[in-house]
């Protein structure tokens, strides 16, 4: 293809409305494919929005990929990249198109040994490093997006691709892959994989794609204590860095979920599907579905959440009321033990004081005197049982009263 025709195409995208330079860029990518031959323009950023030169090389590659989504595509396209896309991108760049494209293809998971086999062609040039490195991230994107922790943390350990990245193994995406992986396995610990994500997150040069895979952790990891609360305040640190950002807006609206605010995470939800149907995102139809049935999850939370409030409401006030029926039951019994010695000891009194008025023989003052003792003896006793009875009961009141 005419290369200055290409430049001229593009840069006529450059001030296009959006769905034109969508469209143009588009279809460039498809005469090239169609020529068989590579784009020859220089990519100087990872803009998928404005740059018409990277976003007619992300669909050429894309499109390449979907074709043949093996380590020899990604081979080719490192080495591609190597020749046009300008240093201080090519990282954002290789996230972008490794990761990405390993995502779209991940039903396609090959072997680690067509890796080992590029890194042994590329030999030991100046650009082996970042060429292992995107061959390692490809394969590890589809290893992400499948789940397979244990798999991936030996990958990112073992491989020779990973081995051969050398001193990008530091990278802050590396180490949030590696995170992810720590998260998600049965088999590492909680303490090993936060030491990963705190080095990845407070990396000073981590990009978008590394906050998202160390929010994607989180929100898969194996359920460990606090994990709902360190997701939505690394999701919420996300979402006011990127507020336009669909995806932080979900792992907020997930932690949130898992902290159980669901009318929050509602509120995050609904923002997030509001902003991917305003994006022109490739997969859009399987993320919206995503972004429901994530919706729905919250939802019935928040209605399970409400349905189990209710019923606590009611548990409490039943406890309450039994409480009050125990402790009227217990003062009455109470109150019956004092009648009834006050009562018995009336009686005995009365019982005893007639036969000392009416068959005694002793002087009036005498007989005056005996009935006085004899009261006196009677009031004692039932004051003996109405205190004996309240020292028993008092630690039980103070029971109550504490619970109350």
């Amino acid at each position: 293809m005419d290369t200055a025709t290409v430049i001229a195409r593009l840069d006529e995208a450059r001030t296009a409305d959006a769905r034109t330079r969508y469209r143009i860029c588009d279809e460039t990518a498809g005469e090239f494919l169609a020529a068989g031959t590579a784009p020859s323009f220089e990519v100087s950023s990872a803009d998928l929005r404005l740059d018409p030169y990277f976003m007619c090389a992300d669909r050429y590659w894309r499109r390449r990929f979907l074709d043949r989504p093996t380590a020899r595509t990604a081979f080719e396209c490192a080495r591609w990249m190597s020749g046009h896309v300008r240093d201080e991108c090519w990282g954002a760049v290789a996230e972008q198109w490794a990761l990405g494209n390993g995502f779209l293809n991940r039903g396609s998971v090959e072997s680690t040994d067509p890796f080992e086999e590029m890194v042994r062609e590329a030999g030991a040039g100046t650009d082996t490093e970042r060429l292992a490195f995107f061959l390692a991230l490809f394969h590890a994107g589809k290893l992400r997006a499948n789940f397979c922790f244990d798999e991936l943390h030996a990958f990112l350990g073992h491989s020779p691709s990973a081995v051969a990245a050398g001193s990008l193994r530091a990278e802050p995406v590396f180490v949030a892959l590696q995170s992810f992986a720590a998260f998600g396995s049965r088999t590492l610990t909680v303490a090993y994989a936060s030491e990963l994500l705190e080095q990845a997150w407070s990396a000073t040069t981590r990009s978008r794609h590394t906050v998202d895979i160390c929010l994607n952790g989180l929100a898969f990891a194996a359920p460990f204590e606090g994990q709902g609360e360190l997701l939505r305040a690394c999701a919420q640190e996300a979402v006011e860095e990127h507020p336009d950002d669909h995806m932080f807006h979900v792992r907020l609206a997930t932690g949130l979920h898992m902290c159980g605010r669901h009318d929050a995470a509602l509120e995050s939800i609904d923002t997030a599907l509001t902003l991917l149907a305003a994006s022109s995102t490739a997969i859009l139809g399987v993320l919206q579905d995503q972004y429901l049935t994530k919706r729905d999850a919250i939802q019935e939370g928040r209605l399970r959440a409400l349905r189990d409030a209710e019923q606590q409401r009611r548990w409490d006030g039943q406890a309450a009321a039994n409480a009050q029926l125990e402790r009227s039951l217990h003062t009455s019994s109470v109150r019956a033990v004092e009648v009834v010695a006050a009562f018995t000891a009336a009686i005995a009194f009365a019982v005893g004081s007639l036969q000392v008025t009416l068959t005694g023989t002793l002087p009036l003052s005498d007989r005056l005197w005996l009935l006085a003792a004899q009261g006196v003896g009677l009031a004692v006793f039932a004051l003996l049982i109405v205190g004996g009875t309240w020292l028993i009961t008092r630690s039980h009141h103070q029971r109550d009263r504490g619970t109350e």
